[in-house]
């Protein structure tokens, strides 16, 4: 993690709510959240009014930089989303609820959870581009997430009759070399997993799986299927691999178990978002702390989260 500190983002009004602006409106031309107008606003100016307030000259209804985003009614200095923002697209594994609390000098822990599901929210890409093409790889692996057929219930630990068939699952897609777009299901049944990769991964691709039945009938759509079988200790067969995706399964599992420590199933593919936003725009595709903090700050725009009965951060 190498956050710069001393950045005038993090410690001074003026200048954070500049940097949002340029990433959110990057022609200096604010746009409308409201009614989508481009560019016809006033700056409202005056001791009445909160700094950076315009008007679109439109629909002549006001807005800052924060509405119509993750940050929208949020009670945060913009010093504080932006060192937040900083923190957890630079940790690679993540960080917990309680350290944003200490680092951002925040006295509610339920502000500062709230606050970090907001950011993973920025994270999540809705609608992402297929992985794979025309002579790439795409490694597909399932892992499980929890004990044991046990469910985490707070003030009594995991709970729960033992055995797989109830933990929480998790399908990863990984192009070698590039991106991965995880998915919480319910079920791990040829269906499901039809259903997905025919989503999410370009049928000119080159399959890599583990020995798992479920794989078998949906490779075939593929241009190539090729699977390695852990059961008889193979890991490698020439190209033939999922070391990847399993890489990318021990980072997300160090992270649950030594950061987050557990999740709801609720919440589960939040987390998910996250380390996949990481992963997809990490160092080596060219992608340093600074532009990975940017790009989640741009993913910000055009999304909301509320819980119920939860207070604004």
């Amino acid at each position: 993690m190498s956050t710069d500190l001393t950045n005038p983002i993090f410690h001074d009004e003026d200048a954070a709510r500049a940097h949002f602006e340029k990433l959110r409106w990057p022609d200096g031309k604010p746009a409308c959240p409201h009614c989508g107008t481009v560019g016809e606003t006033t700056l409202v100016k005056g001791k009445s009014h909160r700094p950076g307030m315009y008007q679109c000259n439109a629909c002549q209804k006001p807005f800052t930089v924060t509405v119509g985003s993750v940050m929208e009614a949020s009670h945060l200095p913009l010093t504080k989303w932006a060192l937040a923002f900083h923190l957890m697209a630079s940790s690679k594994k993540g960080v917990s609820a309680h350290q944003l609390m200490r680092q951002l000098g925040i006295g509610s822990y339920r502000t500062a959870w709230f606050l970090a599901h907001r950011v993973r929210e920025a994270m999540a890409d809705r609608d992402p581009e297929p992985l794979g093409g025309k002579g790439k790889t795409v490694e597909v692996d399932e892992t499980y997430i929890g004990k044991p057929g046990q469910t985490f219930v707070n003030g009594k630990g995991w709970v729960g009759k033992r055995g797989t068939a109830t933990k929480r699952k998790v399908l990863t897609m990984v192009e070698r070399g590039g991106r991965a777009v995880s998915i919480k299901v319910d079920d791990l049944t040829i269906p499901t997993i039809k259903k997905i990769l025919g989503a999410h991964v370009v049928l000119d691709s080159t399959l890599n799986t583990d020995e798992a039945q479920f794989y078998k009938q949906p490779g075939k759509a593929f241009a190539k299927h090729e699977a390695v079988n852990h059961g008889s200790g193979e890991y490698a067969r020439g190209d033939t691999t999922t070391n990847t995706v399993e890489g990318f399964f021990g980072i997300f599992k160090r992270g649950m178990t030594g950061v987050y420590h557990h999740c709801g199933e609720q919440h589960l593919q939040a987390y998910l978002n996250e380390f996949d936003f990481r992963y997809s725009n990490r160092a080596a595709l060219g992608c340093n702390d600074t532009e990975r903090a940017n790009r989640a700050i741009r993913g910000a725009a055009g999304k909301r989260l509320m819980y119920q009965g939860s207070r604004s951060a």
